[in-house]
């Protein structure tokens, strides 16, 4: 064999032998902990402290919690039609959406088709009168309009 090819062997075969036995330490030391982990401790200390747990866990809402009326998740009103809205509406965007526009029953028909002809949004069938009903009740324009007038004031002449 070429002396060249020899010295090529030889440090590809001491890599190798290098590899290997790291292998076996790596093998060696999970079988104790995983087997003896007393054992592991002694030899090797107390596993280091895990960081500290957070003082509190974040508060969770339950999807069927309902608070006055208001479904807390998603703060849709429960009412008839609250099922279809939240399976339909929900499934492409949030509530917020739902929550934040305010439409007439008409209004509310033009945002679907709209959202059936550009945004792929499905027939509703026999829902969607259940779902117009229920927007055009609850999220329906307010009609507050201006502010009332000011009362008017007493008026009286002062005397020099």
């Amino acid at each position: 064999m070429d002396p060249k090819n020899r010295e090529h062997l030889d440090q590809a075969v001491r890599h190798l032998n290098r590899l290997v036995a790291a292998s076996l330490v790596i093998v060696a030391v999970a079988l104790v902990n995983i087997m003896a982990p007393d054992t592991a401790e002694k030899w090797w200390g107390p596993e280091p402290e895990m960081a500290a747990p957070m003082a509190e866990a974040p508060e969770v809402v339950s999807d069927t919690l309902i608070v006055d009326g208001i479904h807390v998740a998603s703060g849709l009103v429960v009412d008839d039609g609250f099922i279809q809205v939240k399976a339909t509406c929900l499934a492409c965007h949030s509530a917020k959406l739902v929550t934040q526009n305010r439409a007439t029953r008409d209004g509310w028909k033009k945002m679907i088709r709209w959202m059936q002809e550009t945004q792929n949004l499905w027939d509703l069938g026999t829902n969607e009168d259940l779902i117009l009903d229920y927007l055009a009740k609850h999220y329906a324009p307010d009609e507050a309009g201006r502010r009332p007038n000011l009362p008017t004031p007493t008026w009286y002449v002062l005397e020099d």
